[in-house]
């Protein structure tokens, strides 16, 4: 047994410290990014990669007020809220029909959502612009909220549909012997078991409409309706770019995903793998 213990311990290691090291290459620039928030422009093209010689948030303070983060946050949260609140509702309606029921034309509705998925958005950005156009919501929220309910739906689709598909066929069975309807088995069975999975899709859908970029400076020229992505290059002008500025409104914004993200974490993981196995 001790054998075993030792002959597993240096992979193990190496594991370990691999991790670590990936994990330090892809935090670094957040790390460096936050440090340079407390230096001035000055400072911060001298000395890099040197600490901040003190932390004073009056940087941050300023970032938001002149960058009118507050505002362009409240866009990004109302877009996105919208956005993920309609992929969950359509994602797991579909998920359930593709996963319980058998009718014409499901082989080929669930191909129109795999081509979702490898279609890259310059494929199809001209005649989406087109109708946005013809039907007079360019330059309003409604022309960020579709597309981004649009390219989220594939992926959570799949997920929700991977999860059902690993549930006890017997659960749904017995619903019906007792009576239920197809709404009563989807509301009241259904969507409590695919709390994990649904978790998982909305974090997932909240960070692509979060830092959607392209969409948003093409769709968007009222600066009252823009997002952060779009809101940040109020920091940057032709020839001058306030480094100081910039990096403290990043790091307002990207620290609470971060955040986020490591509170959920859990539930991502848990969401991803728990129609792994039946």
């Amino acid at each position: 047994m001790s054998g075993a213990r030792a002959r597993w311990s240096f992979p193990q290691l190496l594991v370990t410290l691999g991790l670590l090291l990936i994990a330090v290459v892809f935090f670094f620039p957040m790390i460096w990014m936050v440090m340079n928030s407390f230096k001035t422009n000055q400072a911060i093209f001298r000395t890099p990669f040197a600490l901040p010689e003190s932390i004073d948030f009056d940087r941050w303070i300023k970032a938001w007020e002149v960058g009118h983060i507050g505002q362009y946050a409240l866009n990004s949260a109302i877009v996105t809220g919208v956005s993920v609140a309609a992929i969950l509702v359509i994602a797991a309606s579909a998920a359930f029909a593709f996963s319980r029921y058998r009718f014409p034309g499901r082989s080929l509705a669930l191909g129109l959502f795999a081509l979702g998925l490898l279609l890259p958005l310059q494929s199809y950005f001209i005649a989406q612009s087109t109708m946005f156009r013809q039907v007079g919501i360019l330059d309003t929220r409604w022309a960020l909220i579709i597309p981004y309910i649009a390219m989220g739906l594939p992926l959570a689709v799949y997920l929700l549909k991977v999860y059902l598909d690993a549930l006890p066929e017997e659960l749904f069975e017995a619903a019906h012997i007792d009576g239920a309807s197809d709404l009563r088995v989807f509301g009241s069975l259904a969507m409590p078991l695919l709390r994990p999975g649904l978790a998982t899709v909305a974090i997932f859908s909240a960070l692509a409409c979060w830092n959607e970029f392209l969409l948003a400076l093409l769709y968007i020229q009222d600066d009252r309706l823009k997002t952060i992505p779009t809101g940040l290059l109020a920091f940057s002008s032709r020839y001058v770019t306030d480094y100081s500025l910039l990096f403290s409104a990043l790091s307002i914004i990207t620290i609470p995903m971060v955040v986020i993200y490591v509170v959920f974490n859990r539930q991502i993981v848990e969401g991803i793998t728990a129609g792994s196995v039946k």
